[in-house]
């Protein structure tokens, strides 16, 4: 009786597939807030993102507590942060662990709400603009998320504007000419410089190796320090010492 091969049955999944810790809590907190900034409209006040307000008024929680507001008055910004949120955090949550990818998170976070309070002193009218204007969303962690998306998975397909599907790095070039040509109109710069600061520093984290900022500071100045001791008692090396090699 002749046999049959079979036949591989064809599956099909959407998204990243099980969420993880890290994502699952930041997607209710920010749910959470944008609940209470429906109810309670005078908290984007306090919790948005006012370069004037932080630097005048010393409100040095809002380069982080904007990062959990979004306007309610605009339920696709919530919906389309939170649905990048899940696609990418999920994946590189597990590639990195939960520890490690709420460091890049926070340091992506917020650190494009401080450029953004820095980037409003700059006297050009189209930086000046933001100094008084309101900024929420976590868009500025969320390109730095897209940013670590297309180092270790440069060729993975995204479907860009949801229609057509092209390379993660190339997606992410684009993106980046898109805030980058916007942030330079008046009045058009609020958000596009938020999220250049957040590919910005994600790619500078990522560069500088997993330790972060910290560990290539530390480098620096031990580096620093072992060369002036070196001068200081005439000591010459003909190239990198071994102890240089070993310091990470």
């Amino acid at each position: 009786m002749p046999r049959h091969p079979r036949v591989a049955s064809l599956t099909y999944s959407f998204g990243p597939g099980p969420i993880t810790p890290a994502v699952r809590v930041l997607l209710w907190a920010n749910i959470a807030m944008y609940i209470a900034t429906f109810i309670f409209h005078s908290l984007t006040n306090w919790l948005g993102l006012v370069p004037a307000y932080v630097i005048g008024r010393h409100w040095i929680w809002q380069p982080v507590t904007y990062m959990f507001l979004h306007d309610p008055r605009n339920i696709t910004h919530i919906l389309f942060n939170m649905l990048g949120l899940w696609m990418f955090g999920v994946e590189l949550e597990r590639l990195w662990g939960t520890r490690f990818f709420v460091k890049y998170y926070a340091i992506t976070g917020i650190g494009a709400g401080i450029a953004t309070v820095i980037v409003s002193l700059l006297p050009f009218p189209s930086t000046e603009a933001i100094y008084g204007v309101s900024t929420v969303g976590a868009s500025g962690a969320l390109y730095g998320l897209l940013m670590a998306f297309a180092h270790y998975y440069p060729n993975r397909p995204i479907l860009m504007f949801l229609l057509f599907p092209i390379p993660a790095k190339y997606f992410v070039m684009i993106l980046g000419g898109i805030a980058f040509l916007t942030s330079m109109s008046v009045g058009g710069g609020v958000a596009a410089s938020t999220h250049l600061a957040g590919l910005a520093i994600g790619y500078l984290y990522l560069r500088s190796g997993r330790g972060g900022f910290t560990a290539e500071l530390k480098y620096r100045y031990l580096k620093w320090k072992m060369n002036r001791l070196r001068r200081k008692f005439d000591v010459y090396s003909g190239g990198r010492s071994d102890w240089d090699r070993h310091v990470h």
